[in-house]
């Protein structure tokens, strides 16, 4: 149709969302809001299945507890009248046309009209508006929605518990439009499947939930070359291992707490809020109740064998980011690619290696000639082209690691016979006490590991550098490889040279060696302590324990294979 009207004037007709199909679910009316927020947020909480709980979504739960709870009724739009006084609780609505579901906390009613109700923590934030915008956008779902269900929706109320105060919110079309354009932003990066990019020097970071996930200042750092990091604002877990290794132990769920018994009788116990994952040696009976409930908390169960052996680790659904083991096994089948991050590892664990003899060793400080060696060994490493050709290399620099060790370890002058004598590395089975140590402290180191790439989204057993075999988990092999003399042999070091071991310790039987149940009980400590162990990080400069860095680096590395970063940043201790 001609017209007078300049066209660049012309008001876009919007254009109705198509029903949805079957398996696309539907948008929570909680992701809108984060997406308002923070684009990379929703993307890593709705795409990707990221969660970590502050101590604001605490609150949060704790102020939804009464809410929560079903109560009231809704009547229908034609059942509804002006006289009608509505309060219903925990309503769940949905459409499929518009493709939105919510949780609505409370749905009064004033004049026939329908008013959502959405409770939230803190105060009243004194802004124009009354509230922020990822919270009015929340409540405007809320509406479309009950309007898609024929009820007249005009306004919404913000109740904030702090200070007990309620902001009424209106539906006008400026808040619709900007509604409506976060659903479709939304829609727009889950369906495009690249991540927002991180925000830059943002306010909202430090005291987001999920910083130490998104790394937003890391990443910067990498991209951008943007200055330090901050430090990491994330609460420090009082969770730890739990391990049970008396033979014919039961593990027990009691309310809140983890029972232990030992031949019925009850040893122990602990809060199931403190466990960080249950650790099991031996023939340990752990109960239904009690593993369907680790799995719901997503706790994990490792399993071992009486000798130490890892053997495995029971989680419940596992984690949701199949866009993480999507890249990860794309970059496994990619020879270049696969020996780019292989080669990285190898050259930090000698570089670690080199460190490590350097600042242990014991008589006088370390041989420059050996130390030179080392050297070589890194440029031989970073120069091969192949995978064999790196085995090779690390082979040499292990060979001549081995062949100084003993150069760390304390000998008392009285000793003749020193218990802990060392000549070179020997496994399966160990045949001395520092092969002993040395076997059961990467055993543990692997486990951890594996423990760490499950919980971030990895699958442990498709690496880059360890081929798979079956019941290997290789990507844990390879990401250990820079960590085995910062974490496994400084707590061999350090148990043998503080006497936390002694020679006692140890039963030998067919020319094997292994730790008895105490001695296993006390390296189990030292290891543990080690991995609190705060260092300050040498590319990003904060305060961070290795148990926190070994997931630190585990993210980075997803953030590698997804191309956030060009290559994988090594930890290599200064």
């Amino acid at each position: 149709m001609p017209t007078d009207q300049p066209l660049e004037s012309q008001p876009e007709l919007p254009l109705p969302f198509p029903e949805l199909a079957d398996d696309l679910p539907l948008l929570p009316a909680r992701m809108v809001n984060e997406y308002q927020y923070c684009p990379r947020l929703s993307y890593l909480e709705w795409v990707q299945g990221e969660w970590a709980d502050s101590s604001d979504t605490v609150e949060g739960r704790h102020i939804h507890r009464r809410v929560d709870r079903p109560g009231g009724k809704l009547p229908s739009p034609d059942e509804l009248t002006t006289d009608d006084s509505i309060h219903a609780r925990s309503i769940t609505l949905s459409s499929n046309r518009l493709g939105l579901i919510a949780k609505m906390d409370l749905i009064e009613s004033d004049d026939g009209v329908v008013i959502p109700v959405d409770y939230k923590r803190g105060k009243r934030p004194h802004v124009p508006r009354g509230a922020y915008d990822p919270e009015r956008v929340q409540l405007c779902v809320q509406g479309l929605i009950l309007e898609e269900h024929g009820y007249r929706c005009e306004a919404g109320v913000l109740y904030f518990a702090s200070s007990k105060e309620r902001v009424r919110v209106e539906f006008d079309a400026d808040l619709r439009a900007v509604t409506r354009n976060a659903i479709d932003g939304l829609r727009l990066i889950a369906a495009g499947g690249t991540i927002p990019v991180p925000l830059v020097d943002s306010p909202k970071c430090p005291g987001c939930s999920l910083v130490g996930i998104c790394l937003p200042d890391e990443v910067n750092f990498f991209r951008q070359d943007h200055g330090n990091p901050r430090p990491l604002a994330v609460a420090q877990t009082e969770a730890l291992p739990v391990y049970v290794q008396a033979r014919g132990a039961k593990v027990a769920k009691d309310g809140e707490t983890l029972q232990i018994f030992v031949d019925d009788q009850k040893v122990t116990s602990a809060r199931l809020a403190e466990v960080s994952q249950l650790v099991l040696w031996g023939n340990i009976y752990l109960t239904s109740p009690a593993l369907q409930e680790l799995m719901v908390r997503q706790i994990p169960v490792s399993w071992h064998s009486f000798g130490g052996w890892f053997m495995g680790h029971t989680i419940g659904t596992g984690h949701k980011n199949v866009e993480l083991r999507t890249a990860q096994y794309r970059a496994s089948f990619e020879p270049d690619r696969c020996l780019r991050i292989a080669r990285g590892l190898v050259v930090a664990k000698i570089q670690n290696c080199r460190t490590l003899l350097r600042r242990n060793w014991k008589s006088g400080e370390a041989p420059e000639a050996i130390l030179d060696g080392f050297r070589q060994d890194i440029d031989l490493a970073k120069r091969v082209r192949s995978l064999q050709e790196l085995l090779g290399a690390e082979g040499n620099s292990a060979a001549r690691y081995f062949r100084h060790f003993s150069e760390l370890i304390r000998k008392p002058p009285e000793q003749e016979n020193f218990a802990f004598d060392f000549t070179h590395r020997n496994r399966r089975p160990p045949a001395d006490p520092v092969n002993a140590l040395l076997s059961f402290a990467y055993s543990l180191l692997v486990r951890t590991w594996t423990v760490t790439l499950t919980a971030v989204g990895f699958d442990p057993y498709r690496g880059f550098y360890h081929q798979p075999r079956y019941g290997r988990p290789a990507l844990a092999l390879d990401m250990m490889e820079p960590f085995r003399p910062l974490i496994a042999d400084s707590s061999v070091i350090q148990a043998i040279n503080n006497g936390e071991i002694k020679p006692t310790d140890f039963v030998s039987a067919a020319g094997s060696v292994a730790l008895d149940a105490e001695g296993r009980k006390r390296f189990i400590a030292t290891f543990e302590r080690r991995l609190d162990h705060e260092i300050t990080h040498p590319l990003f400069e904060y305060r961070i324990s290795y148990r926190r860095l070994l997931e630190l680096q585990a993210r980075l590395m997803a953030r590698h294979l997804q191309g956030e970063i060009d290559d994988y940043p090594n930890f290599v201790t200064r």
